[in-house]
Parts: C-alpha cells; structure tokens; sequence
C-alpha cells in the first residue's frame, strides 16, 4: 500500500490540465524574461498588431553564415497568410468580446489564439487567395450559423440562449434546414 501512496505522489507532479485560464498571452517584453518565461501583457494593453507579422512578404535582412534551415518561430496556433488580395481578419476575445481585427495584404500573416471565434473575408474587388494552417488535423471548423440554426435543438431553447425572439429563430431554422 505504501509503494502504491509513494508511485501516486511521485506522478503528481507530472499531471496537467490543458484547460486555458485566459484566452491569451503575448508576451510583454519589457518586464523581462523571467523563469517562468516572460510575463503576459495585460488584456487592456493587447492590439491586432501582436498577432500580425508583415515580414513575410517583404525582404529583409538575415544573418544565416552556416546556411542552416534553422526557425525559432514555433506557432501551435491557426494561422492565415495571405498570397495575393486584401484581407480582413480578426477574432473576438471571450473574456471581454473585444474584436480584435486588422487588413492583411500580400504577404502578410495572423496568428489566432486557439478556440477563439475568429474570421476572414476578401476586402478587394479582385480575387483574394490565403493559407490557412492549423494547430492540429481536426481543426474543429465550426460555423456559427449552421451550429444555431441547421439542428434540431428546439427554437425555444436557441431563443432563449440568444438575443432573438423564437419567431425569428424559426424563420432562420427554415433558411439554415434546421427543425423544431
């Protein structure tokens, strides 16, 4: 029973929890890195450009004597690069509703936190083309409005989760091909 209590506590300290405490953390670089690695900017202080990074699509200076295909960059978060076009992209914090929104052009890349409601769409008159990449192979595509209105969940439960009256609901349970 003892060597069972001793492998318990020695595996605690292993155990974790992928639960996220807050949507985010960007790093605030000026308070310095610490051991635990740099502190988070407070949410108040965060914009679009934390998440955006223009580089990509404009040369630059590199330092590489060795010719080494080295990248420090490790991004476990969905990303949007953008190939040809104008595009405007952006998420919504679920802590305070914040959008947080910015105009991509040819070249340039955003970085969404994970789960976090987010969106693109094609500013320009002429054709936009963009990359998507994912933080795993389900990436989990869910779309809002299909999630709501195309299921069977009864209209007077989604009115009353949402701002919407149930006669509205229904109209767009019919549009979407939902039911109840």
């Amino acid at each position: 029973m003892a060597k069972a209590v001793l492998l318990l506590l020695a595996l605690l300290p292993f155990s974790s929890s992928l639960a996220l405490n807050q949507d985010f953390c960007v790093a605030d670089l000026p308070r310095g890195d610490t051991p635990a690695g740099y502190p988070c900017k407070p949410q108040t202080d965060v914009t679009a450009d934390d998440f955006y990074y223009r580089g990509l699509g404009t040369t630059g200076p590199t330092i590489n004597p060795f010719s080494i295909g080295l990248s420090s960059a490790f991004i476990r978060h969905p990303l949007l690069f953008v190939i040809e076009g104008t595009v405007s992209a952006g998420f919504i914090s679920s802590l305070t509703n914040k959008v947080f929104t910015k105009t991509l052009y040819k070249g340039d890349l955003m970085a969404f936190p994970q789960g976090l409601l987010h969106f693109q769409y094609n500013l320009g008159n002429d054709t936009a083309v963009a990359l998507s990449s994912y933080s795993s192979a389900n990436p989990g595509l869910m779309i809002l409005d299909f999630a709501l209105f195309a299921n069977d969940l009864p209209s007077d439960v989604v009115s009353k989760v949402t701002v919407l009256d149930e006669l509205e609901v229904r109209k767009l349970k019919a549009l979407f091909g939902g039911s109840g």
